[in-house]
Formats: C-alpha cells, sequence, structure tokens
C-alpha cells in the first residue's frame, strides 16, 4: 500500500476511529494522542498488511489495542479531578457514556463497537478475535450491567 492510498484510508475512516477513542477515553486530548499513535503505528506497519480489503478492520484492532494500552496507563495514575476540556465534553458525561466507561474492557469496546460506531455482531466479534458466541456473550452481559448502573442512577436522582 502506497502512503497515499494510506492517507485516503485513514481520512475516510478517521472520524469513526476518533469517535471510538473518545467514547473509550472520555477524554478529547486523549481520543487525539490515542488516534495520532494508532496511525502511526499502522503507516509503520502498513507493508504487513497482506489484503487491503480489510484495512478498516486492521486499523481498528490497532486503535482499540491503543486505548486500552492508555485506559492501563491511566488506571496506574491516581486521575485527579479537573475541569471539563470543553462544552462538548460536559455533554458526553451524560449517565450512559459514564457507565460505558466504567465497564471492563472487553465489555465496553463490544458496546462501542456495536451501538456507537455500527458494526454487527460478526464484524465485532472479528475486530476484536474473538468467537461470534463469545461476542453475543460480552454483549448480554455488558447490556445488563449498564441497565443496572443506570437505574441506580435514576433511583439516586
Amino acid at each position: 500500500m502506497t502512503q497515499e492510498g494510506f492517507s485516503v484510508r485513514v481520512e475516510q475512516c478517521g472520524g469513526k476511529l476518533y469517535q471510538m477513542a473518545l467514547l473509550q477515553l472520555g477524554s478529547e486530548t486523549a481520543a487525539t494522542e490515542c488516534m495520532d499513535e494508532a496511525v502511526y503505528r499502522a503507516l509503520c506497519g502498513c507493508k504487513k498488511l497482506r489484503q487491503p480489503e480489510y484495512f478498516d478492520t486492521w486499523i481498528t484492532r490497532i486503535l482499540l489495542n491503543v486505548c486500552s494500552d492508555e485506559r492501563r496507563r491511566l488506571k496506574r495514575h491516581c486521575a485527579l479531578e479537573t475541569l471539563p476540556e470543553t462544552a462538548q465534553e460536559r455533554f458526553d458525561a451524560l449517565p450512559l457514556r459514564q457507565a460505558i466507561r466504567c465497564l471492563p474492557d472487553e465489555l465496553g469496546q463490544i458496546v462501542i463497537l456495536r451501538y456507537f460506531s455500527g458494526y454487527t455482531l460478526r464484524e465485532t466479534a472479528a475486530l476484536l478475535q474473538i468467537p461470534q458466541g463469545t461476542a453475543a456473550t460480552r454483549q448480554k452481559r455488558a447490556l445488563t450491567l449498564l441497565r443496572l448502573a443506570l437505574s441506580e442512577e435514576e433511583e439516586s436522582l
């Protein structure tokens, strides 16, 4: 794949990737940094991509790995309460998005890919490199936990 072809493909799927990173991390700054890192890793490894038709799946997988690394890094450091970066971030702090961020990584990824990024269950399973049945089980578990978290949120209001 040429660098021109690579940049065209990244531009085509860039918005979707950014939204996934933002949903995973909850911060515009962290999402942008992870996007940059994922694109860099993909550019360095684009010669290893054997089937260019799977570019979107390949770069999405790279982004998910970068986001997981970032979430692990953030868990190690004690997070300080900060002011929201923008008004958009206040909007993104809605109970559903906050509940998704509180899910374990493997469950949160399923919800983000299925319901916010528009992937089918089969595509989600392929992206996460897990069997389709496992993806369905994780989806069901994630939705149950989200319902529980949101019902507790409603009761506390």
